[in-house]
């Protein structure tokens, strides 16, 4: 195992954790935005209001996403684990 190849296999472990925790940050980036900006027009300082919308928002993104993030994260598992002899030695 030479150190290009634990370069690549890092490389692949971020992008999988970048591609599945993205649609949920994106999520809450956009109700927390939206949220600001009403906050903002009506000048309620409310500081639940700012946490409560965003905590909703994932939760939902969660239930929708959630079948699509477990199989990816299982897929890159199991190819790990498929091919542990090639690493070993």
């Amino acid at each position: 195992m030479d150190s290009q190849f634990v370069i690549t296999l890092a490389e692949q472990g971020v992008y999988i954790t970048l591609l599945v925790c993205g649609p949920l940050l994106a999520l809450a980036l956009i109700v927390g935005l939206a949220v600001s900006i009403f906050q903002a027009t009506t000048q309620i300082q409310e500081q639940t209001l700012a946490f409560v919308p965003k905590i909703v928002a994932v939760l939902v993104g969660l239930i929708f996403f959630g079948p699509w993030m477990l199989s990816q994260i299982l897929a890159f598992t199991s190819g790990i684990l498929n091919n542990l002899h090639h690493y070993i030695g």
